[in-house]
């Protein structure tokens, strides 16, 4: 039986549009999701992964009905960006040589300020009706010039 966090050796069963399955060491078997194959973006799988081929992967989800969700780019080394390129000539997008490889990421959450939780809502309610009222403002604007423009018609 296998758990999250396992890190186990498999073999490529299925490939999809979507994903690989993998038969895992020990019995079982598991799906790697598209997003999970790379650190970068992956268009085609199949520029990764091929039917019979041994992989390592990591064990990040099993659901209720017991599937397995699994994931390489999890087994890669933390640090420096590492993204196993696509293995046939030609697939997949094309470097960018002499720039950095991008990376998205979310903006980091404010810093707490330890308030109460009544306070930040008092405060998120009031920047709300600020945003509010600059809108209305803004659409009764455009409102009254259309009005004005169709009556001189």
């Amino acid at each position: 039986m296998v758990a999250v966090g396992d890190i186990i050796a498999g073999k490529v069963a299925k490939v999809t549009n979507y994903g690989a399955f993998v038969d895992l060491a020990g019995g079982g078997s598991g799906m790697i999701h598209i997003s999970e194959v790379a650190n970068t973006y992956v268009k085609d799988i199949s520029d990764y992964l091929q039917v019979g081929e041994e992989v390592t992967v990591k064990v990040i989800g099993i659901n209720e009905a017991g599937k397995v969700s699994l994931s390489i780019k999890e087994t890669m080394q933390k640090g420096p960006q590492q993204s196993q390129g696509p293995r046939r000539e030609g697939g997949g997008k094309p470097q960018r040589s002499g720039y950095p490889p991008r990376t998205w990421s979310r903006p980091a959450p404010p810093p707490s300020t330890g308030d109460a939780f009544e306070d930040m809502l008092s405060r998120y309610k009031r920047s709300s009706d600020d945003r509010m009222s600059d809108l209305k403002k803004v659409l009764d604007t455009r409102r009254g010039s259309a009005n004005r423009r169709s009556r001189s018609k």
